[in-house]
């Protein structure tokens, strides 16, 4: 009737997985309860779970993305923790739950933490800055984000239901295999990865659908922000990528299912195949995380130096470059695999060529800075301490793709300081630059700087002391995954990259703070322009947050930098109190379909990882049903009344208007 599952799935003798999964399910029982009984259901209903605006989406996925990094990163405190305690010792961890951390903290951090976070600005951010009224297609929309939540929740699960997978974060064959893990952690792994992979998929079709086709009248390409141009690459690598890794982990759930043998040696299978299909989605997932941080970075280096961006037009070839040049290094991954030194040398010299057009937009940011007036904001230090990190990761980079080296260093906690370097220092600092510099737009009111510096210094500092010595350690021999060790020269490096985990756990809480003081402060920090930096882009064109049609008058482009070319005469325009010529808006009706497509989803999810073949038919079933339901439903879009439009954009104008009065009497 349950397939495999029993009660000695649930880990009663692991006191640790068990106690945090009773924490976080009456945590999260706490906060339902307190929804119902303030009555705050119906609104949460309407206006965020089934949303199909893609402001709300971008901040659902923005706020899945900050709770995995809490996940994700009580992983990696407890894997410094127990390196840092496992010197001639076995440490708090046992063996197998320590492999589960460190493949889970893996896992969560590239599909749930980094993945989620540049989809999440990407969707609040791209429709604005194109001056149009939504992402392609609004409901596919919900739906690619509820799926992502799905992928989420089955990780979870596995947390107190089972067991997570103890292959880390690519579970590579043979260890993969049914033979080698019979349980369900790598079951788990497929099928999170094979649900939330649709649904990035999803988001890389709309988002690509919309840069190409619903920009705004006069927005050519070569007057499209940068970050609709890091957008539009990182979107199409997804496109190209992502169905690589659905096929490869379809073959191997066939291998583990059905007894297929893709990746099984002895039966006629390959499991270097595995390796070449596992990194040739593996190698552009660096450039689809690090390509969207690129054009944040290019955003608020723009706002905060009072300049248009240097190089437009290089930079716009230098992303395009990377989008094509990614597909071309991932056997760099794999230098020592044995395939000879012709191979190895083409893959070598793309590894450094591909850091050709990354070296372009540093200078280019560079000289956007020289001769600025810089605002050293918050966001702004993100992007400088964005600079430094990510030179030193790339320089690592460029080290290790050269072969003879690599041979030295593969599998050494040096390539996991390399590849955290890169990781860290480029895509999750771009995610808090964008949050920050965003979230004004998406909220109506600024973070709190005080603390967002303070958070900052942490976050920069716990970096360096946490990852510099796993640089050293690397050299001195120690591999990744070790779950306790006896070399004396190692345990001071060790220790002090336990200490540097510390202040990074520090500058979380310091985010944490900042956003329970903002909104405690709100009042304060309230944006009543829609224009809290004096930014360049159409997304500082409408009041802030935005109403849900984003633009009451479709904006006119006639230049790069549109907002900033439009901003004297939407001042002046503003000043004179000319009113435009107001229309009734069409916009797409509210939607269940995500929501109940991802309860199905987790229903036959979960039944397929234990077995229980009834439930999955039912959740086929309940899937199928939700799709032919959306596709006859008569009325897709409502309309919104000219007076409306009116009302609203005019209480956005007086706001303006009266910054614009106070700003001249200063």
């Amino acid at each position: 009737m349950l397939g495999k599952l029993s009660w000695a799935a649930i880990p009663i003798d692991q006191p640790i997985p068990l106690l945090t999964g009773a924490v976080v399910l009456v945590a999260i029982m706490a906060v339902l309860a307190w929804v119902v009984i303030a009555g705050h259901l119906p609104y949460l209903w309407r206006e965020w779970i089934t949303s199909v605006d893609h402001k709300r989406i971008g901040v659902m996925y923005t706020l899945l993305a900050m709770v995995m990094l809490l996940r994700g990163f009580s992983d990696a405190i407890m894997m410094r923790a127990q390196q840092a305690l496992a010197y001639h010792s076995q440490g708090y961890l046992p063996p197998e739950h320590f492999n589960q951390i460190f493949s889970a903290h893996g896992t969560i951090m590239i599909f749930f933490v980094a993945m989620t976070f540049v989809i999440g600005l990407m969707n609040l951010v791209v429709p604005l800055q194109l001056g149009v009224r939504d992402v392609a297609f609004p409901t596919l929309n919900s739906v690619g984000f509820w799926l992502t939540a799905t992928g989420a929740l089955l990780i979870n699960i596995s947390l107190v239901v089972g067991e997570f997978a103890r292959t880390g974060w690519l579970p590579y064959p043979p260890l993969s295999e049914l033979t080698y893990s019979p349980g369900v952690g790598v079951d788990y792994y497929l099928w999170s990865l094979q649900i939330s992979g649709v649904g990035t998929l999803v988001a890389g079709i709309n988002l690509v659908t919309t840069v190409l086709k619903l920009r705004t009248r006069g927005m050519s390409y070569l007057r499209m922000p940068m970050f609709c141009w890091t957008t539009l690459a990182s979107s199409l690598l997804i496109v190209a990528a992502f169905p690589i890794l659905t096929a490869t982990l379809a073959m191997l759930i066939l291998d583990r299912y059905f007894g297929f043998h893709f990746f099984t040696n002895e039966a006629g299978g390959n499991m270097m195949m595995f390796m070449n299909l596992i990194w040739a989605w593996g190698h552009p997932e660096v450039y689809i995380l690090v390509l969207p941080a690129f054009g944040i970075f290019s955003e608020v280096v723009a706002t905060f130096s009072g300049k248009p961006l240097f190089g437009y037009r290089s930079m716009v070839l230098a992303t395009m470059a990377i989008c094509v040049i990614s597909f071309m290094v991932w056997l760099h991954h794999f230098f020592t695999m044995g395939a000879g030194p012709d191979v190895n040398a083409i893959f070598g010299i793309a590894s450094m060529i591909i850091a050709v057009p990354t070296g372009v937009k540093i200078y280019n940011w560079l000289f956007t800075m020289y001769g600025g007036r810089i605002r050293f904001t918050t966001p702004m230090m993100w992007s400088i301490g964005f600079m430094v990190t990510f030179i030193l990761g790339g320089l690592t980079g460029v080290l290790v793709a050269v072969p003879p080296a690599d041979f030295l260093l593969h599998n050494s906690l040096f390539l996991v300081a390399h590849f955290h370097n890169v990781i860290i220092g480029g895509v999750l600092f771009g995610a808090f630059a964008g949050y920050t510099y965003w979230f004004p737009k998406a909220f109506g009111f600024r973070l709190h700087e005080g603390l967002g510096k303070a958070a900052f210094w942490f976050w920069v500092v716990g970096f360096y002391v946490a990852f510099m010595p796993l640089y050293a350690v690397g050299f001195l021999g120690m591999t990744r995954r070790m779950q306790h060790y006896d070399v004396a020269e190692w345990r001071p490096w060790l220790m002090v990259a336990a200490g540097g985990a510390v202040l990074i756990l520090i500058g979380i809480i310091f985010q944490i703070m900042q956003l329970v003081v903002s909104i405690r402060d709100r009042a304060e920090l309230r944006d009543s322009t829609g224009d809290p930096w004096d930014g360049r882009s159409l997304e500082w064109a409408t009041a802030s947050p935005a109403p849900v049609f984003n633009f009451a008058i479709m904006p006119d482009v006639s230049g790069p930098d549109a907002y900033w070319a439009m901003k004297q005469h939407i001042k002046q325009q503003s000043l004179e109190g000319r009113e435009p010529d107001y229309r009734d808006v069409e916009m797409p009706r509210n939607s269940p379909t995500g929501f109940v497509c991802a309860f199905f989803a987790t229903i036959m999810g979960f039944a397929l990882i234990w077995h229980i073949w009834w439930m999955v038919a039912a959740g086929g079933v309940g899937a199928f049903a939700t799709f032919v339901a959306f596709a006859w439903r008569d009325h897709d879009e409502y309309v919104i009344p000219a007076a409306e439009v009116a009302r609203i954009d005019r209480a956005n104008l007086e706001a303006r208007r009266a910054a614009l009065s106070l700003a001249g009497n200063a």
